[in-house]
């Protein structure tokens, strides 16, 4: 039952992790085809924000998949202390990650109110 639990936690974490890839991989093709719209228009710098917006956003949703993924393993896979500080260095940098694209998409960190209205692109 132990062997059968490990084989079913990991293929779910890899459907998991798979979606997480599907979701980046989709962003990228829904940001080339959605910023098709500005390729006409003298506004060059709002196809580049348009473009850039819709790759971080998208991003984000597909990392949380691929920590999802990592936490599923973890936990039903490879439950030792290597797997788990693993696990960690995942999340941390993976965290690292979410929190830089917040802040370019949005202009604060996810923890400031953010109510300057300043945005970064």
């Amino acid at each position: 039952m132990h062997v059968e639990f490990n084989e079913i936690g990991n293929t779910i974490s890899h459907t998991i992790e798979a979606v997480g890839v599907l979701v980046i991989a989709s962003g990228f093709i829904y940001a080339i085809l959605s910023t098709t719209r500005y390729l006409r228009s003298k506004d060059k710098e709002a196809l580049i924000i348009e473009f850039r917006k819709n790759i971080k956003t998208n991003m984000v949703l597909g990392l949380d998949f691929l920590v999802a993924g990592d936490i599923i393993r973890t936990v039903t896979v490879n439950p030792t202390l290597s797997g788990v500080a693993s696990l960690g260095l995942l999340v941390v940098i993976r965290t690292m990650l979410v929190f830089t694209i917040h802040l370019e998409i949005h202009g604060h960190w996810p923890w400031q109110e953010g109510s300057s209205g300043h945005k970064l692109h």
